[in-house]
């Protein structure tokens, strides 16, 4: 079965940096778009970054740019996002997801990622 497992959340002070993994198993990892979330105490979840599925394309949301960087390496079917720069309104649970079109969409358990001094 597919399974999303995030890990490398924690607590970290403003300015700090943390690098958030997802492995992924049960599906063609190498073959599809990875994608990061993150959702906010009382709001909404919120799309945080995607990459290709050669990992040759990536895109941010406008408020993370130039502080995050999403990669992947297909070998070890795994994803990461590399927070830097890191903000109190960074703070989050965040998850990670891939889109398997007609076998479903599916999300990790999501990891906590607290920006606070």
């Amino acid at each position: 079965q597919v399974q999303l497992v995030e890990s490398g959340g924690g607590l970290v002070q403003p300015g700090g940096s943390l690098r958030l993994s997802c492995a992924a198993s049960g599906f063609t990892f190498s073959s599809y778009f990875m994608r990061w979330y993150r959702q906010a105490p009382g709001k909404e979840r919120e799309w945080v970054a995607t990459i290709t599925n050669g990992g040759d394309g990536t895109s941010y949301l406008d408020s993370v740019k130039g502080r995050f960087t999403i990669s992947r390496d297909n070998d070890k079917n795994t994803v990461y996002l590399q927070m830097s720069s890191l903000k109190p309104d960074d703070t989050a649970v965040y998850y990670c997801n891939c889109n398997l079109y007609v076998r479903g969409n599916y999300w990790g358990q999501g990891t906590q990622v607290t920006v606070s001094s």
